[in-house]
Protein backbone atom coordinates (compact mmCIF):
# COMPACT_ATOMS: atom_id res chain seq x y z
CA UNK A 1 0.00 0.00 0.00
CA UNK A 2 1.43 3.30 -0.93
CA UNK A 3 1.06 5.61 2.06
CA UNK A 4 1.06 8.49 0.04
CA UNK A 5 -1.99 8.06 -1.70
CA UNK A 6 -3.94 6.87 1.72
CA UNK A 7 -2.31 9.09 3.99
CA UNK A 8 -1.28 12.29 1.99
CA UNK A 9 -1.32 14.74 5.24
CA UNK A 10 -1.37 14.80 9.19
CA UNK A 11 -5.18 15.75 9.04
CA UNK A 12 -5.63 12.01 7.50
CA UNK A 13 -3.55 10.59 10.21
CA UNK A 14 -5.10 12.61 12.99
CA UNK A 15 -8.80 11.20 11.41
CA UNK A 16 -7.35 7.29 11.81
CA UNK A 17 -5.67 8.05 15.16
CA UNK A 18 -9.11 8.82 16.32
CA UNK A 19 -10.31 5.79 15.34
CA UNK A 20 -7.64 3.93 16.87
CA UNK A 21 -7.71 5.07 20.76
CA UNK A 22 -9.67 4.62 23.49
CA UNK A 23 -11.72 7.94 23.90
CA UNK A 24 -9.57 8.83 27.21
CA UNK A 25 -6.36 8.48 25.48
CA UNK A 26 -7.20 10.33 22.84
CA UNK A 27 -8.49 12.87 24.80
CA UNK A 28 -4.96 13.03 26.70
CA UNK A 29 -3.67 13.71 23.21
CA UNK A 30 -5.93 16.19 21.50
CA UNK A 31 -6.87 18.76 24.28
CA UNK A 32 -5.60 21.78 26.00
CA UNK A 33 -6.79 23.63 29.09
CA UNK A 34 -9.79 25.24 30.01
CA UNK A 35 -11.68 26.53 26.99
CA UNK A 36 -8.54 25.95 24.73
CA UNK A 37 -8.60 28.95 23.07
CA UNK A 38 -4.71 28.93 23.39
CA UNK A 39 -5.00 25.75 21.61
CA UNK A 40 -6.81 27.29 19.12
CA UNK A 41 -5.28 30.50 19.00
CA UNK A 42 -1.70 28.76 17.79
CA UNK A 43 -3.40 27.22 14.23
CA UNK A 44 -5.39 30.57 13.81
CA UNK A 45 -1.73 32.79 14.15
CA UNK A 46 -0.10 30.49 11.86
CA UNK A 47 -3.19 30.64 9.21
CA UNK A 48 -2.64 34.59 9.36
CA UNK A 49 1.32 34.51 8.36
CA UNK A 50 1.19 34.76 4.79
CA UNK A 51 4.26 34.28 2.25
CA UNK A 52 4.72 35.27 -1.06
CA UNK A 53 5.53 32.95 -3.74
CA UNK A 54 8.56 33.93 -6.57
CA UNK A 55 8.47 32.74 -9.95
CA UNK A 56 11.22 32.03 -12.80
CA UNK A 57 13.60 30.10 -10.38
CA UNK A 58 14.20 27.18 -12.72
CA UNK A 59 14.99 23.99 -11.50
CA UNK A 60 16.33 23.08 -8.20
CA UNK A 61 16.37 21.21 -5.58
CA UNK A 62 15.99 22.93 -2.10
CA UNK A 63 18.75 22.49 0.72
CA UNK A 64 16.75 21.72 3.96
CA UNK A 65 19.34 21.04 6.24
CA UNK A 66 20.17 23.37 9.39
CA UNK A 67 22.74 23.66 11.60
CA UNK A 68 21.96 23.73 15.75
CA UNK A 69 23.71 23.47 18.75
CA UNK A 70 26.64 22.77 17.07
CA UNK A 71 25.14 19.56 15.32
CA UNK A 72 24.14 19.49 11.30
CA UNK A 73 20.76 18.01 10.73
CA UNK A 74 19.36 16.97 7.54
CA UNK A 75 15.98 18.62 8.57
CA UNK A 76 14.50 21.38 10.19
CA UNK A 77 12.25 19.49 12.45
CA UNK A 78 12.41 16.91 15.64
CA UNK A 79 10.53 15.32 17.83
CA UNK A 80 9.25 17.20 20.86
CA UNK A 81 8.61 15.62 24.30
CA UNK A 82 5.24 14.28 25.16
CA UNK A 83 4.82 12.71 28.78
CA UNK A 84 3.47 9.26 28.95
CA UNK A 85 3.63 8.61 25.09
CA UNK A 86 3.50 5.01 26.00
CA UNK A 87 -0.48 5.41 26.90
CA UNK A 88 -1.25 6.73 23.51
CA UNK A 89 0.46 4.05 22.17
CA UNK A 90 2.48 0.69 23.23
CA UNK A 91 5.81 1.43 22.94
CA UNK A 92 5.75 5.04 21.42
CA UNK A 93 9.01 6.37 22.98
CA UNK A 94 10.90 3.23 21.62
CA UNK A 95 9.18 3.58 18.54
CA UNK A 96 9.88 7.35 18.01
CA UNK A 97 13.79 7.24 18.89
CA UNK A 98 13.96 4.79 16.31
CA UNK A 99 12.83 7.23 13.64
CA UNK A 100 14.60 9.91 14.46
CA UNK A 101 17.39 7.82 14.57
CA UNK A 102 17.01 6.76 11.01
CA UNK A 103 16.23 10.14 10.15
CA UNK A 104 18.98 12.06 11.94
CA UNK A 105 16.51 14.40 13.80
CA UNK A 106 16.48 14.67 17.79
CA UNK A 107 13.90 12.80 20.09
CA UNK A 108 13.30 14.70 23.11
CA UNK A 109 12.29 12.02 26.15
CA UNK A 110 10.25 13.56 28.65
CA UNK A 111 10.89 13.05 32.30
CA UNK A 112 7.53 11.52 32.59
CA UNK A 113 7.76 9.16 29.70
CA UNK A 114 7.21 5.58 29.96
CA UNK A 115 10.90 4.37 29.57
CA UNK A 116 13.74 5.30 30.85
CA UNK A 117 16.75 6.92 29.38
CA UNK A 118 18.42 3.88 29.63
CA UNK A 119 15.48 2.25 27.83
CA UNK A 120 15.57 5.20 25.02
CA UNK A 121 19.69 5.59 25.22
CA UNK A 122 20.90 2.88 22.99
CA UNK A 123 18.03 3.61 19.96
CA UNK A 124 18.22 7.21 19.44
CA UNK A 125 21.27 7.95 17.23
CA UNK A 126 23.29 11.06 18.22
CA UNK A 127 20.30 13.82 19.02
CA UNK A 128 19.06 12.56 21.95
CA UNK A 129 17.55 15.24 23.86
CA UNK A 130 16.25 14.73 27.71
CA UNK A 131 13.13 16.87 28.62
CA UNK A 132 13.74 17.77 32.29
CA UNK A 133 10.51 18.95 34.94
CA UNK A 134 12.52 20.36 37.80
CA UNK A 135 12.91 17.88 40.38
CA UNK A 136 12.77 19.55 43.63
CA UNK A 137 15.64 17.35 45.93
CA UNK A 138 18.99 17.88 45.00
CA UNK A 139 20.25 14.13 45.28
CA UNK A 140 17.74 13.49 42.94
CA UNK A 141 17.95 16.20 40.48
CA UNK A 142 22.31 14.97 40.26
CA UNK A 143 21.38 11.41 39.63
CA UNK A 144 18.74 12.13 36.87
CA UNK A 145 21.09 14.36 35.15
CA UNK A 146 23.78 11.67 35.54
CA UNK A 147 21.19 8.79 33.69
CA UNK A 148 20.72 10.85 31.11
CA UNK A 149 24.36 11.53 29.97
CA UNK A 150 25.15 7.90 30.82
CA UNK A 151 22.62 7.27 28.54
CA UNK A 152 23.76 8.88 25.37
CA UNK A 153 21.32 12.37 26.07
CA UNK A 154 23.75 15.33 24.94
CA UNK A 155 20.99 17.98 24.78
CA UNK A 156 19.26 18.95 28.32
CA UNK A 157 15.77 20.77 27.97
CA UNK A 158 14.15 22.54 30.89
CA UNK A 159 10.75 23.02 30.73
CA UNK A 160 9.52 26.01 32.97
CA UNK A 161 6.56 26.78 31.93
CA UNK A 162 4.69 24.49 34.47
CA UNK A 163 5.02 26.16 37.53
CA UNK A 164 1.73 24.53 38.60
CA UNK A 165 -0.28 21.77 37.21
CA UNK A 166 -2.75 22.56 34.51
CA UNK A 167 -6.83 21.99 35.01
CA UNK A 168 -7.37 19.54 31.70
CA UNK A 169 -11.26 19.72 31.31
CA UNK A 170 -11.32 17.17 28.73
CA UNK A 171 -9.71 14.88 30.25
CA UNK A 172 -11.42 14.91 33.06
CA UNK A 173 -14.65 14.60 31.07
CA UNK A 174 -13.35 11.53 29.05
CA UNK A 175 -12.86 9.56 32.39
CA UNK A 176 -9.03 10.34 33.04
CA UNK A 177 -7.76 10.08 36.67
CA UNK A 178 -4.26 10.37 38.20
CA UNK A 179 -3.29 7.94 38.39
CA UNK A 180 -4.75 6.13 36.21
CA UNK A 181 -7.58 3.23 36.98
CA UNK A 182 -8.92 1.00 35.09
CA UNK A 183 -13.37 2.07 35.62
CA UNK A 184 -15.90 0.51 34.16
CA UNK A 185 -16.06 2.95 32.21
CA UNK A 186 -12.54 3.23 30.81
CA UNK A 187 -12.94 -1.08 30.25
CA UNK A 188 -15.46 -0.15 27.85
CA UNK A 189 -13.77 2.58 25.62
CA UNK A 190 -10.53 0.01 25.64
CA UNK A 191 -13.22 -2.97 24.34
CA UNK A 192 -13.74 -0.94 21.39
CA UNK A 193 -10.09 -0.38 20.60
CA UNK A 194 -8.45 -4.22 20.00
CA UNK A 195 -5.56 -2.96 18.56
CA UNK A 196 -4.22 -0.55 21.23
CA UNK A 197 -5.76 -3.40 23.90
CA UNK A 198 -3.89 -5.95 22.58
CA UNK A 199 -0.35 -3.61 22.25
CA UNK A 200 -0.99 -2.97 26.25
CA UNK A 201 -1.79 -6.46 26.87
CA UNK A 202 1.60 -7.09 25.24
CA UNK A 203 3.58 -4.27 26.82
CA UNK A 204 2.48 -4.22 30.32
CA UNK A 205 0.18 -0.69 31.23
CA UNK A 206 2.61 2.25 30.91
CA UNK A 207 3.82 3.85 34.19
CA UNK A 208 6.30 6.82 34.71
CA UNK A 209 9.26 4.84 34.94
CA UNK A 210 11.70 7.29 35.66
CA UNK A 211 9.50 8.88 38.36
CA UNK A 212 9.00 5.90 39.73
CA UNK A 213 12.51 4.97 40.53
CA UNK A 214 12.33 7.62 42.83
CA UNK A 215 9.25 7.42 44.14
CA UNK A 216 9.68 5.69 47.53
CA UNK A 217 11.93 8.39 48.42
CA UNK A 218 9.31 11.00 48.57
CA UNK A 219 7.34 10.87 51.38
CA UNK A 220 3.84 11.82 52.12
CA UNK A 221 2.87 10.60 47.99
CA UNK A 222 -0.95 11.25 48.57
CA UNK A 223 -3.28 8.35 47.04
CA UNK A 224 -4.98 11.11 44.44
CA UNK A 225 -1.39 12.09 43.08
CA UNK A 226 1.41 10.85 41.42
CA UNK A 227 5.38 11.11 42.32
CA UNK A 228 5.75 13.39 39.31
CA UNK A 229 4.05 16.30 40.75
CA UNK A 230 5.27 15.58 44.36
CA UNK A 231 9.06 15.51 42.90
CA UNK A 232 9.26 18.76 41.18
CA UNK A 233 9.63 22.05 42.08
CA UNK A 234 8.52 25.66 40.13
CA UNK A 235 12.14 26.51 39.39
CA UNK A 236 13.63 30.28 39.70
CA UNK A 237 16.73 31.76 38.71
CA UNK A 238 19.47 30.02 40.76
CA UNK A 239 17.70 26.36 40.10
CA UNK A 240 18.85 27.49 36.57
CA UNK A 241 22.16 28.43 37.34
CA UNK A 242 22.72 25.23 39.30
CA UNK A 243 21.54 23.34 36.33
CA UNK A 244 23.62 25.30 34.24
CA UNK A 245 26.74 24.54 36.37
CA UNK A 246 26.18 20.76 36.48
CA UNK A 247 25.18 19.65 32.85
CA UNK A 248 28.19 20.13 30.30
CA UNK A 249 26.03 20.05 27.19
CA UNK A 250 23.98 22.21 25.14
CA UNK A 251 21.08 23.29 27.42
CA UNK A 252 17.73 24.63 25.97
CA UNK A 253 15.39 26.51 27.94
CA UNK A 254 11.42 25.52 27.17
CA UNK A 255 8.51 27.36 27.51
CA UNK A 256 9.63 31.03 26.50
CA UNK A 257 6.78 33.69 25.55
CA UNK A 258 8.26 36.64 26.96
CA UNK A 259 11.31 38.83 24.99
CA UNK A 260 12.51 40.21 28.57
CA UNK A 261 12.89 36.62 29.59
CA UNK A 262 14.89 35.62 26.35
CA UNK A 263 17.34 38.47 26.98
CA UNK A 264 17.69 37.44 31.00
CA UNK A 265 18.29 33.57 29.47
CA UNK A 266 21.07 34.82 26.99
CA UNK A 267 22.76 36.69 29.88
CA UNK A 268 22.97 33.50 32.09
CA UNK A 269 24.73 31.57 29.47
CA UNK A 270 21.64 29.00 27.87
CA UNK A 271 22.13 27.78 24.48
CA UNK A 272 18.70 27.95 23.06
CA UNK A 273 15.50 29.27 23.44
CA UNK A 274 12.43 27.27 22.97
CA UNK A 275 9.15 29.42 22.26
CA UNK A 276 6.46 27.48 23.65
CA UNK A 277 3.07 27.38 24.76
CA UNK A 278 2.78 23.79 26.04
CA UNK A 279 0.52 23.28 23.17
CA UNK A 280 -2.07 25.28 24.45
CA UNK A 281 -2.31 22.51 27.51
CA UNK A 282 -0.88 24.84 30.48
CA UNK A 283 -2.29 28.53 30.04
CA UNK A 284 -5.54 29.42 28.30
CA UNK A 285 -4.25 33.10 27.68
CA UNK A 286 -1.11 32.65 26.54
CA UNK A 287 -0.24 33.95 22.89
CA UNK A 288 0.18 32.27 20.22
CA UNK A 289 3.67 30.91 19.70
CA UNK A 290 3.93 32.15 16.10
CA UNK A 291 3.06 35.91 17.65
CA UNK A 292 5.45 35.35 20.45
CA UNK A 293 8.26 34.54 17.94
CA UNK A 294 8.82 37.80 16.35
CA UNK A 295 9.18 39.79 20.01
CA UNK A 296 11.34 37.00 21.36
CA UNK A 297 13.68 37.09 17.65
CA UNK A 298 14.07 40.41 18.27
CA UNK A 299 15.76 39.82 21.78
CA UNK A 300 18.00 37.52 21.32
CA UNK A 301 21.50 36.66 18.96
CA UNK A 302 20.21 32.40 20.48
CA UNK A 303 19.13 29.54 18.73
CA UNK A 304 14.93 29.91 18.78
CA UNK A 305 13.19 26.86 18.36
CA UNK A 306 9.42 26.79 18.35
CA UNK A 307 6.30 24.16 18.31
CA UNK A 308 2.50 25.03 18.77
CA UNK A 309 -0.01 24.35 16.17
CA UNK A 310 2.57 22.98 13.63
CA UNK A 311 0.64 20.90 10.95
CA UNK A 312 2.60 20.18 8.22
CA UNK A 313 5.89 21.50 6.21
CA UNK A 314 4.32 24.84 5.30
CA UNK A 315 4.06 25.44 8.88
CA UNK A 316 7.67 24.55 9.77
CA UNK A 317 8.22 27.43 6.62
CA UNK A 318 6.08 29.94 8.22
CA UNK A 319 7.57 29.46 11.69
CA UNK A 320 11.24 30.18 10.02
CA UNK A 321 10.29 32.50 8.05
CA UNK A 322 9.48 34.35 11.33
CA UNK A 323 12.97 34.14 13.02
CA UNK A 324 12.79 30.50 14.57
CA UNK A 325 15.52 28.13 13.61
CA UNK A 326 13.87 24.79 13.87
CA UNK A 327 10.87 23.23 14.83
CA UNK A 328 9.65 20.78 17.12
CA UNK A 329 6.23 18.49 17.20
CA UNK A 330 4.47 16.77 19.49
CA UNK A 331 1.05 15.92 19.13
CA UNK A 332 1.92 15.35 15.45
CA UNK A 333 4.15 12.30 16.01
CA UNK A 334 1.75 10.62 17.84
CA UNK A 335 -1.09 10.95 15.64
CA UNK A 336 1.51 9.05 13.01
CA UNK A 337 2.32 6.64 15.77
CA UNK A 338 -1.65 5.70 17.15
CA UNK A 339 -3.17 5.66 13.09
CA UNK A 340 0.30 3.36 11.85
CA UNK A 341 1.84 2.05 14.73
CA UNK A 342 5.93 1.08 13.63
CA UNK A 343 5.44 2.90 9.80
CA UNK A 344 3.59 5.98 10.86
CA UNK A 345 6.35 8.82 12.02
CA UNK A 346 8.51 7.29 9.25
CA UNK A 347 5.58 8.29 6.96
CA UNK A 348 5.09 11.49 8.97
CA UNK A 349 9.04 11.99 7.97
CA UNK A 350 8.46 11.75 4.27
CA UNK A 351 4.96 13.70 4.74
CA UNK A 352 6.86 16.82 6.02
CA UNK A 353 9.83 16.45 3.89
CA UNK A 354 7.69 16.26 1.15
CA UNK A 355 5.55 19.16 1.76
CA UNK A 356 8.63 21.28 2.51
CA UNK A 357 10.32 20.65 -0.95
CA UNK A 358 6.57 21.69 -2.69
CA UNK A 359 6.55 24.78 -0.81
CA UNK A 360 9.95 25.88 -0.95
CA UNK A 361 9.30 25.28 -4.69
CA UNK A 362 6.46 27.60 -4.88
CA UNK A 363 8.24 30.66 -3.02
CA UNK A 364 11.58 30.08 -5.11
CA UNK A 365 13.47 29.58 -2.16
CA UNK A 366 16.76 27.27 -2.20
CA UNK A 367 17.67 27.13 1.73
CA UNK A 368 15.53 27.47 4.35
CA UNK A 369 17.01 30.64 4.66
CA UNK A 370 15.91 32.37 1.87
CA UNK A 371 12.32 32.07 3.12
CA UNK A 372 13.22 34.72 5.42
CA UNK A 373 12.73 37.02 1.93
CA UNK A 374 9.33 36.02 1.03
CA UNK A 375 7.47 37.05 4.67
CA UNK A 376 4.37 39.74 4.04
CA UNK A 377 4.89 41.68 7.01
CA UNK A 378 2.36 40.10 9.98
CA UNK A 379 -0.88 43.01 10.31
CA UNK A 380 0.03 44.44 6.19
CA UNK A 381 -3.54 43.88 4.30
CA UNK A 382 -3.70 41.42 1.70
CA UNK A 383 -2.25 41.17 -1.66
CA UNK A 384 -4.41 42.58 -4.61
CA UNK A 385 -7.17 39.86 -5.26
CA UNK A 386 -6.41 37.83 -2.01
CA UNK A 387 -8.98 40.06 -0.10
Amino acid sequence: MDLMLKYPGLEDLRRKAKRRLPHFVWEFLDSGTGAEKARDRNRTALDARLLMPSILHGEFDPDLSVTLLGQDLPLPFGIAPVGMSGLIWPDAERILARTAADAGIPYSLSTVASRTPEDIGPLMGAHGWFQMYPPRDPDIRTDMLTRARAAGFRTLVLTVDVPVASRRERQVRSGLMTPPRLTPRILAQVARCPAWAMGMARMGMPRMRLIDSYAGEVKGLPSNSHAGYMLRTSPDWEYLRWLRDAWDGPMVIKGVLHADDATALESEGVDAIWVSNHAGRQFDAAPATIDALTQVRAATTLPIILDGGIGGGLDILRAIAGGADFVMMGRAWHYAVAALGDRGPAHLVDLLRADLQSNMGQLGSKSLLDVRDRVIPYGSPPPPGQD
